[in-house]
């Protein structure tokens, strides 16, 4: 009976450790009132609570993000994402004097999530759609990565040993998602890669599936494409990441 006692003690002290390392959010919402003769707009992010200098990092970076999706008023230098949210509705009201008989509104949605989380780090994915008028509107996605030991927000490069080295294997496994010819033009089958050469996204980021590289609409391919998605193993990336992903 004490083994077992002290077996399951020691299980729910590895448990709570484990879960220690984990950062404590609340959701966090901004919905404009609804009427005929304002944008919409709707955001839900995530708050970090913990009393820790990276929850400080995390809201900050959360909170510029959002703003700089929302800015359309170069007389408001938003502060906050109440300030943001004014500049849009500001840009919205100045159209409509311009244009009084343009029938269709604004909208911005922005939601967050936190798409990876370990003792070492921590990524949140940013996706927001927005529409101010024309043919469509636009979507994007911005990956967030947090190296949480030292406090502080990640350049997409700072994830790798030798970025160039893991381009390379990026590119081979590409190339093989797309079925395009190992060898020869990365654009033989109708991409539109900048001087004919494979590159990198500007968004990476971790989640539980893998590490995914996101191609934004019009990076590497036509709007009708849509975003080009690459999510690696973590298996395969030992060789690469600065970072061991823990289990």
């Amino acid at each position: 009976m004490k083994i077992r006692f002290a077996y399951l003690l020691i299980v729910l002290l590895l448990w709570n450790c484990k879960k220690d390392d984990r950062l404590t959010f609340e959701p966090l919402s901004f919905i404009t009132e609804d009427c005929s003769h304002c944008p919409k707009v709707t955001i839900h992010i995530p708050k970090a609570l913990d009393d820790k200098p990276i929850s400080s990092i995390i809201n900050n970076s959360v909170r510029e993000e959002v703003i700089s999706l929302l800015i359309y008023d170069d007389e408001i230098e938003a502060t906050n994402i109440e300030e943001a949210i004014q500049s849009f509705k500001n840009g919205y009201l100045e159209l409509k004097k311009m244009y009084p008989d343009e029938p269709v509104g604004w909208e911005a949605d922005i939601e967050g999530k936190v798409t990876y989380e370990d003792k070492n780090i921590l990524t949140i994915q940013v996706n927001s759609y927005s529409f101010t008028g024309g043919a469509h509107g636009f979507s994007s996605t911005r990956f967030l990565n947090f190296d949480k030991a030292k406090g502080i927000e990640m350049e997409t490069m700072e994830l790798f040993k030798d970025p160039l080295e893991f381009q390379s294997f990026a590119e081979g496994k590409f190339r093989e998602q797309e079925k395009i010819p190992a060898t020869g033009s990365i654009n033989a089958t109708g991409f539109m890669f900048e001087d004919d050469k494979f590159y990198l996204p500007e968004n990476i980021g971790f989640t539980q599936e893998g590490l995914q590289l996101f191609y934004e609409q019009y990076e590497v391919a036509s709007y009708a494409d849509g975003p080009i998605i690459l999510t690696l193993a973590y298996n395969e990336l030992e060789p690469y990441l600065k970072f061991k992903k823990e289990s």
